[in-house]
């Protein structure tokens, strides 16, 4: 992958207080230098898990009519990547996976990472039929995505005791590079995140850290979008994006803050001083070359 400096569209959520969905995606990427062109597939005042919030919504028409008037501006050819990570429904996905079609159309070496953000160890949160249309529809376009180990479960219809089981779900789910975010970590009390392609699986851990506030998927894929567009390879995006997640993490869970505190801990997205183990797992390419 040669280095790309394009504009970056992100879509997801956003926040007026806190560092979740766009807030976090936007922030990591500006702050890495990339042109970022912001799209809120929802407006809330805080993340729901603090007590009760208004959902703002945009009319499912409206949503299309923007997008399509991004994906045809006369500006669209300085697009290089698309992120996309909570949508409000259905016809939210349509009207994305539109915008990818039509760049894409237009552009072939434009990247889109999918962040399937539709649920945890809890279940969903979102309605079925908004998870489906991410599997149906955004899912097959995706050349990154970047489900957390839930979703990889729910999205290809798997159980997921192990890590040899999440390496199968990665590639059974179509983009050509998964990491599952929240995979089996080897050490004790662990969290590790897990990259598959079609060659390797790679296994990036560190400890865990108890109470973390919400926001970490959104930041680990805006920072791993953003180390791959800069032609880091795989292993090396995984292992400096999780280690700056983790730094980040660590000082919020040090200071006590119910939010990710980003703006303070900017230099850690470009140099992480935290540590993370890298390992390589057993590949099924592996496999069938030793036969």
């Amino acid at each position: 992958m040669t280095a790309k400096t394009g504009a970056v569209i992100a879509i997801s959520s956003h926040v007026m207080r806190g560092a979740v969905g766009n807030r976090a995606i936007v922030f990591a990427l500006e702050t890495l230098g990339l042109a970022t062109w912001s799209v809120p597939a929802i407006v809330l005042p805080y993340h729901p898990g603090h007590g009760a919030s208004t959902r703002l919504t945009f009319d499912d028409a409206g949503f299309a009519r923007a997008l399509a008037e991004l994906g045809s501006s006369r500006w669209r050819g300085e697009i290089s990547a698309i992120i996309s990570g909570y949508i409000a429904g259905p016809r939210q996905a349509e009207a994305i996976a539109a915008l990818v079609e039509r760049l894409k159309a237009d552009n072939p070496g434009v990247t889109y990472l999918c962040d399937p953000v539709s649920g945890d160890e809890r279940g969903l949160y979102v309605p079925e039929e908004t998870a489906a249309a991410i599997r149906d529809r955004l899912l097959p376009l995706a050349d990154i995505a970047t489900p957390n180990r839930f979703e990889l479960s729910w999205l290809t219809g798997r159980s997921i005791d192990d890590n040899s089981a999440a390496v199968d779900a990665a590639l059974a789910l179509g983009p050509r590079e998964v990491v599952v975010t929240s995979a089996h970590a080897f050490i004790r009390d662990g969290v590790a995140a897990l990259y598959v392609d079609d060659r390797q699986a790679v296994l990036a851990e560190h400890g865990r850290l108890e109470n973390p506030p919400n926001g970490l998927g959104d930041l680990f894929s805006a920072l791993y979008l953003a180390a791959r567009l800069a032609a880091l390879s795989p292993a090396q995006a995984l292992e400096k994006s999780t280690a700056s997640v983790y730094e980040v993490l660590a000082r919020a869970v040090r200071e006590g803050a119910d939010e990710l505190q980003l703006e303070r801990n900017t230099s850690g997205f470009t140099a992480p001083f935290a540590k993370v183990g890298l390992r390589q797992l057993m590949h099924p390419a592996r496999h069938r070359r030793r036969k």
